[in-house]
């Protein structure tokens, strides 16, 4: 469900965003893309732009490498498309294991996906090694609901707390429950489509309207003469959310950045906090029969 993106566009954009000031890049190995961020960072390394602290990535174990001896050579996976030592992040991109071997979407012969035994708490030790090993500075999680997230905080001998929690998060979609249960455990969330989704049906739910034409939005975005997407941008980064906006376009990935020049009143975000309609863009519902697809529980 996710698209490759034409050739060299990443490196270009990621090249543009470290100018514009961006320093958190989200990137996974079934992106596809991880050369060429790779290379953007470095390049940008080298012209003397950042260095290599400055910088914080954050790459994914995707579903096909969740048995512990996977888990290792995954992340090595990435740190060589990137050509880097480490990863500032480094999560487990799904609560869901699919069948292991060189498919990263396995289906049988009936178009069906085949998963696979899911043990997160022997997944999670295996990634606990890579840190350890210096591999990755910080683990985390995405996708995984309340239930999930007690299986490791209660891990009998858990060496190294999940420190983020990446879910959907938007003015549509707040996250209320599952933001207040990660802030009593000092897990940040990082709220991905934090302006909406693209409406490619095939994965999106397009039943959810467009976040980016919601009237209220747009009405607080003429206040500050800002735009309905970096008001639901500062609406989060107001209330400690991480965003991670996607965007191939260079006046976007410029524009969603200058949102640190104003900020909302208690009223206005308490009024965008009221857009709740719990109705996720991303519901994964292919994944909906998998033992451990997330989102059947409440939160």
């Amino acid at each position: 469900f996710y698209h490759p993106t034409p050739k060299d566009t990443a490196l270009e954009c990621v090249k543009l965003a470290i100018d514009v000031g961006y320093r958190h890049f989200d990137g996974a190995l079934v992106y596809f893309n991880e050369h060429e961020v790779g290379q953007a960072i470095r390049e940008k390394i080298a012209d003397g732009t950042v260095k290599r602290e400055d910088i914080f990535y954050c790459g994914k174990l995707w579903n096909t490498f969740h048995p512990p001896e996977l888990v290792r050579p995954a992340l090595e996976r990435t740190l060589k498309a990137l050509k880097l030592d480490y990863v500032d992040l480094y999560i487990v991109e799904l609560p869901m294991a699919f069948k292991p071997g060189n498919e990263f979407y396995p289906k049988d012969q009936h178009g069906k996906y085949i998963y696979h035994h899911t043990d997160l708490c022997a997944t999670w030790e295996a990634l606990e090694h890579c840190k350890d090993a210096g591999l990755v500075k910080s683990l985390g999680v995405s996708n995984f609901n309340r239930r999930q997230l007690e299986l490791l905080l209660n891990k009998p001998g858990l060496k190294h707390k999940p420190v983020s929690n990446q879910v959907e998060c938007h003015p549509y979609f707040t996250q209320p429950k599952l933001l207040e249960y990660c802030r009593q455990h000092d897990i940040v969330i990082v709220g991905y489509c934090p302006i909406g989704s693209s409406r490619d049906a095939s994965w999106v739910n397009v039943k959810c309207p467009p976040l980016l034409e919601d009237e209220l939005l747009v009405s607080i975005g003429k206040k500050y003469n800002k735009s309905s997407a970096q008001v639901a941008l500062r609406f989060n980064v107001q209330r400690g959310v991480v965003v991670i906006p996607k965007s191939f376009s260079p006046e976007r990935i410029t524009h969603n950045f200058q949102i640190f020049d104003f900020s909302l009143t208690e009223e206005e975000m308490k009024a965008i906090e009221s857009l709740n309609k719990n109705i996720r863009f991303v519901e994964l519902l292919m994944w909906s029969d998998h033992p451990e697809y997330p989102f059947h529980d409440e939160y």
